[in-house]
């Protein structure tokens, strides 16, 4: 555990290094929770637990932690490679000059 004086420093800290893969904010009050849960620059955070791992959630980091997602729909998009392409079927000239 390391040792903060308040939330802003706590942030800080945490966003204070080369990566971002996961972070956990602990608090009775939801509402600060969630306020930091804005300005972490992770990944992943939770709020009030930790590491539960769902395959219908998007997995990965910020920063050095990686790039793209893990898991779920965003995982798999991650694997694909996107091509468009057009096909002229008329025969007629385009005309564009």
């Amino acid at each position: 555990c390391i040792p903060f004086k308040d939330a802003d420093e706590a942030l800080q800290i945490a966003n204070d290094t080369p990566f971002g893969l996961a972070a956990a904010v602990w608090s009775r009050d939801i509402f600060k929770c969630l306020s930091l849960v804005k300005k972490l620059r992770a990944g992943i955070v939770w709020v009030n637990t930790m590491q539960p791992c769902y395959v219908e959630a998007p997995w990965g980091g910020y920063k050095q932690s990686g790039h793209g997602r893990e898991l779920s729909l965003y995982g798999v998009e991650e694997f694909l490679e996107v091509k468009q392409v057009h096909i002229n079927l008329n025969p007629a000239p385009i005309g564009w000059y």
